[in-house]
């Protein structure tokens, strides 16, 4: 016996989502079968509002709330207290989650949305890099930390700015977080010691070659 035509839909739109198997898939389309509805359907208007409301922040990229008040900007960058000398430039919103959830860094970030992957076909140009030129030009910018991941995709990607920036901003001082995160990792899963230790350790990064 098979499945009717909408129940093995969502067991399949659910299989598709990044570790769920078929099996969970199908006891997790069964648990919304046994739901009210009014649980259920509320389900169904978070994800609405998910992909009609998120969208990136106009300033540094992040995930924020649309507004109709004028341009999305997310909670840091709307925050007067924090640190506009500083800008942490991280890969995804995760990475900026869990550095901020460290509780030491107090500045602003830029989130770049990607990485340079030449395996991938990925450059600067699919960045946010200009983006984050753009913030600099103001002036008020003393440090860019650079917070990409320590893997052979993320140093490629801080050169690559490194130089850029170092080029077009020699005033900036350019720093990189200390390997107290291990080569190979991913900032989202390290913990809030690993990634205390490693704001505070942020390395400088060398001037010579720009």
């Amino acid at each position: 016996m098979q499945y009717t035509t909408t129940i093995q839909n969502l067991i399949d739109a659910f299989s598709s989502l990044p570790g769920i198997g078929a099996r969970s898939a199908e006891r997790i389309a069964f648990h919304l079968l046994k739901l009210p509805s009014e649980e259920a359907l509320s389900l169904a208007r978070a994800i609405h509002d998910l992909k009609t409301r998120i969208t990136h922040c106009s300033v540094c990229y992040n995930l924020a709330e649309l507004s109709s008040e004028g341009p999305a900007l997310c909670e840091v960058c709307r925050d007067a207290r924090r640190d506009r000398s500083t800008i942490c430039v991280v890969e995804q919103p995760k990475d900026l989650l869990a550095i901020d959830a460290s509780g030491t860094y107090h500045g602003l970030y830029h989130v770049l949305l990607g990485r340079v992957a030449p395996l991938d076909g990925t450059d600067e140009s699919d960045l946010t890099i200009g983006g984050l030129l753009e913030r600099l030009e103001g002036g008020e910018v003393r440090e860019v930390i650079f917070g990409t991941n320590p893997n052979l995709d993320g140093d490629l990607t801080l050169l690559s700015m490194q130089k850029t920036i170092g080029e077009r901003f020699p005033g900036i001082a350019l720093t990189r977080l200390a390997r107290g995160l291990a080569a190979g990792t991913q900032i989202e899963y390290a913990n809030r010691s690993v990634l205390d230790d490693a704001i505070r350790g942020r390395q400088s990064l060398s001037t010579e070659g720009r």
